[in-house]
């Protein structure tokens, strides 16, 4: 697919088609580099984790980070000293 580079500002850049970037999985970031004379550009690396810490801090503020089955247990656990 043939595609105009179009002045934008003080840069020039392409459009690409959003079904094209659905296809390769990207969305708002993306990592962009030259290899070898070639513009490639690749879905962000994302820490898998990211959040977490922010929405287990509101858990616990609102109060809902009790155990699911506080009562659940396995037979013979009565005899391990925790």
């Amino acid at each position: 697919m043939q595609v105009s580079i179009r002045k934008i500002g003080n840069s020039q850049g392409i459009l690409i088609p959003k079904p094209m970037l659905a296809q390769v999985g990207l969305d708002d970031v993306a990592d962009l580099k030259v290899n070898n004379g070639v513009i490639e550009i690749h879905p962000a690396k994302r820490n898998p984790r990211e959040g977490w810490a922010k929405d287990s801090q509101r858990i616990a503020e609102a109060g809902d980070d009790g155990l699911v089955w506080p009562e659940f247990g396995n037979e013979g656990d009565a005899d391990l000293a925790w």
